[in-house]
């Protein structure tokens, strides 16, 4: 008795993975969805960073500039302009994730993105992705602004890149961690407004930490965004605080330990299932 042969697709068990041992398409569709999100808004997201920025340069320049001495051997409006740079795009990467995240859980659509057969670390990819695109955008074009208006010089611009791009790795994920915390946009505004925006002020964006006190100055040395900082203005003025070395160790650890953190809670669902 001959058997027919079968036809069709074959039967696939449950839970097992039909895109090999990395869904590409799958990532690469959520980074597209994240960069798509903030630019199809980017007067807001893009414009409006531009915006404040220039206006923290011209403010400082009318105000201070004229009876401001040299800082660190350079003109002060030069010195300031690493800062605001790299202000906007940590503050820009944590938006990114923070608002996509939390728009999702709000909304009651978060189920759209953890459905998907996409594992955690795809995830993962995914948003940071989208936070290190709006980051680096938003770089680029104040790099450009202050080398035209102001001159400021691009002394190692290696370091520079490396340390915009993590900042926005870190300030991405953890945008992610004050996302998954917040279940409305309230909560998520004041993690925003009493730990990340003090943090950046805390951190060198519009002096030398070697003007602080004692005590002030240890606490800067605990802070991330001091050595992302640091690292970005030493790659554009070729000065900086401390050595660019030890900040990028600081910088790889602390992103090293928040990754890991983020990608756990997306493992297991961690306050994101409905």
């Amino acid at each position: 008795m001959q058997t027919k042969p079968q036809t069709g697709t074959a039967k696939t068990d449950m839970g097992m993975r039909r895109f090999g041992a990395v869904n590409w398409l799958g990532t690469w569709t959520l980074a597209l969805r994240e960069v798509l999100r903030f630019m199809n808004v980017w007067s807001q997201t893009i414009m409006g960073p531009l915006v404040n920025a220039a206006l923290f340069l011209l403010i400082f320049t009318i105000a201070i500039g004229p009876t401001r001495g040299d800082v660190m051997g350079v003109p002060f409006v030069v010195f300031l302009a690493p800062g605001i740079l790299t202000m906007t795009v940590i503050q820009n990467a944590f938006a990114n994730t923070s608002s996509s995240i939390a728009s999702a859980k709000v909304g009651g659509n978060i189920v759209d993105t953890l459905m998907p057969p996409l594992s955690a670390l795809e995830l993962l990819v995914g948003y940071i992705a989208g936070a290190v695109a709006r980051g680096v955008i938003v770089a680029v074009a104040i790099t450009l602004g202050a080398v035209l208006f102001i001159g400021m010089p691009l002394t190692y611009p290696i370091w520079a890149i490396t340390f915009v791009l993590l900042g926005s790795i870190l300030m991405g994920a953890l945008g992610m961690v004050a996302a998954v915390f917040a279940n409305k946009f309230d909560q998520l505004s004041a993690i925003s407004n009493f730990l990340v925006t003090p943090l950046a002020f805390l951190s060198g964006t519009f002096y030398s930490i070697e003007a602080l006190p004692p005590f002030l100055q240890t606490l800067c040395h605990w802070n991330p965004f001091f050595y992302i900082i640091d690292g970005v203005r030493f790659g554009t003025l070729g000065v900086s605080d401390s050595s660019p070395w030890l900040g990028l160790g600081v910088v790889l650890i602390w992103s090293g330990v928040v990754l890991v953190i983020v990608w756990n809670w997306l493992r297991t669902g961690y306050r994101m299932k409905p």
